[in-house]
């Protein structure tokens, strides 16, 4: 494929094709069982979707999106998938990222696309306002995006205090929000420990999101036994 090569209707359609001949339809209910609208899903397995989208982004990747109907999971995940290929600036890849926020409604479609946007680990500090615009956001999913960012990029000892402060700041019942930040606090513990346990002992947490931010620490195979015991001792009835 070549960087100027443009997607057509009929280009778009051999894709779709494809997709469909190619579908694996035991792992398209096994997707189903992981809380994805199996009305939608194809069946075809997150390494062929990567596959794909990297071919994408050697072309004329903006015709692929224009053309994007968007009404599968597949379409939508390479999609995202795409836009963490694509030979950009940050400020483009962003731009872009954001525009895609709108078509996730569910964790899969958030948790692949933004583990795949390695650019923002060579740009913390500039793509960190965009974390925080996904936060502030009253869409549960784009709040997932920011914390799912954060976990994946910004564990580091010098965002800790901002990423404590952020979990407490969330105000949204959501579900998928609620365990991206008992996700993002079992992540800070295991690389921080010691800063994690001071957060555990004082923090604005809910109860729910406190107590499985605790379970998921203790699903760990990186914590010693003793250390899971100890962790009882901070859970909230």
């Amino acid at each position: 494929m070549e960087r100027n090569e443009k997607w057509t209707k009929l280009k778009y359609k051999q894709l779709m094709d494809k997709l469909y001949t190619d579908r694996d339809l035991k792992y398209r209910d096994f997707q189903s069982k992981l809380g994805i609208n199996i009305d939608y899903l194809i069946g075809i397995p997150i390494p062929k979707c990567r596959k794909i989208a990297k071919e994408i982004s050697k072309t004329d990747y903006l015709s692929f999106i224009k053309l994007n109907t968007h009404k599968t999971y597949e379409e939508r995940l390479i999609h995202g998938l795409l836009i963490g290929y694509i030979k950009e600036d940050l400020n483009t890849i962003l731009k872009l990222f954001n525009d895609y926020i709108t078509y996730i409604d569910n964790w899969a479609l958030c948790d692949g696309p933004v583990s795949n946007l390695h650019i923002i680990t060579h740009h913390l500090d500039e793509s960190f306002s965009f974390v925080l615009k996904c936060l502030q956001s009253s869409n549960a999913w784009s709040k997932r995006v920011g914390y799912v960012l954060l976990l994946t990029y910004y564990v580091k000892e010098d965002y800790l205090d901002k990423i404590y402060q952020l979990c407490d700041e969330n105000i949204l019942d959501n579900y998928y929000v609620k365990m991206s930040i008992a996700w993002l606090i079992s992540i800070c513990y295991i690389k921080y420990p010691n800063q994690t346990t001071i957060y555990l002992r004082n923090n604005q947490l809910d109860k729910w999101t406190h107590n499985k931010a605790i379970q998921k620490i203790r699903e760990s195979r990186r914590i010693f036994n003793e250390e899971k015991e100890r962790l009882l001792k901070y859970k909230r009835i």
